[in-house]
This record gives structure tokens, C-alpha cells and sequence, in this order.
């Protein structure tokens, strides 16, 4: 089993003190007063930017992330979780309303567009059965994230998605590390 390695920094460009973690991190603040970069050696993460893993999301893999606002986030990095790999089948039940109410699907592969191939225009809950999956606002896999792992998800505003929108959805293949 490979382990995810990512290394924070409290400046951009990779100055200051730094924190380095293969594990999850709901709280950033108890190691730097802030985070502003960070470079994965290894595995894949979503980082937020608030504590507990909420907030804005963005997935991360191998390589460098000299400031964290051309990554399209408005504060530094709070929290962290670590994407564990995944191998076998991917499936997942997205439906129209929340508590799995109206029109819904099951995926097995990537969707770029939930329009296009479903006639959805709305996702607002989701059932994941099998994998790890990142969700788009925009359809392409553009815009914000969001990182969805094994469990049932009743109501993405009660998540603080409200007002957004997913339109597209990836799985985190074994490629991404």
C-alpha cells in the first residue's frame, strides 16, 4: 500500500516553517499559523481552506503548489485529508434532490457532463458504493471540487454546498498517484 507524503509551508514559494504528514490533518493551525504552499512526494489529497475539511476543497497529487491562490482559494490551507488508493470497480448513485429523491443514476466511469449524458441539471445528493470520486461544478471537470469517498451524502447544502451545482464527476483512478 502506498502512503501519501505532502509537505505545508507557511509562505508561498515553499518559505517558512513547514509540516509534513501522511495522514489526515483537521487542523492545520496546531502546526503553522498559516499555509500558503505545499509539495506531495507522494499519493494524492484534497486540501481545504478551513479546518475539519470544510470549506473550499482542491485535490492535489505528486508535485509542486508554490501559492495556494493561483490554485483559485481565497484563504491558505487549513485541513488535509489523504486520498487512499483505490483498486477494483468504482460506483456511485447521484440523484436530482436531496435525500436521494428524484430522477438518479448509477456511474461507473467518468462523466463530463451530467447534462449531456443524463438530462440532469441537478445533483444534490449521492450514494457512493465503490471508490473515491471528485465532483465538478462545471461541466469538463472545471470549477470547484469536491472530494466524495465511500458513505451516503443526504443533502450536499447541509455539507455547505448550498447554491452549488455538480455537473461533472471523476474517479480517482490509480493514475492519479
Amino acid at each position: 500500500m502506498t502512503m501519501g507524503k505532502i509537505i505545508f509551508y507557511e509562505d508561498r514559494n515553499f518559505q517558512g516553517r513547514s509540516y509534513e504528514t501522511s495522514s489526515d490533518c483537521a487542523d492545520m493551525s496546531s502546526y503553522l499559523s498559516r499555509c500558503h504552499s505545499c509539495k506531495v512526494e507522494s499519493g494524492c489529497f484534497m486540501v481545504y481552506d478551513r479546518p475539519n475539511y470544510m470549506g473550499n476543497q482542491y485535490f492535489v497529487r505528486r508535485g509542486e503548489y508554490s501559492d495556494y491562490q493561483r490554485m483559485g482559494m481565497s484563504d491558505c490551507i487549513r485541513s488535509c485529508r489523504m486520498i487512499p488508493m483505490h483498486r477494483g470497480q468504482f460506483r456511485m448513485k447521484i440523484y436530482e434532490r436531496e435525500n436521494f429523491g428524484g430522477q438518479s443514476h448509477e456511474l461507473m466511469d467518468d462523466c463530463d457532463n451530467m447534462m449531456d449524458r443524463y438530462r440532469m441539471n441537478d445533483c444534490q445528493s449521492c450514494n457512493v458504493m465503490d471508490g473515491h470520486w471528485l465532483m465538478y461544478e462545471q461541466p469538463q471537470y472545471r470549477g470547484k471540487q469536491m472530494y466524495m469517498r465511500p458513505g451516503e451524502y443526504r443533502s450536499f447544502r447541509d455539507m455547505g454546498m448550498s447554491g452549488m451545482k455538480f455537473m461533472s464527476m471523476k474517479r480517482i483512478m490509480d493514475s492519479c498517484y
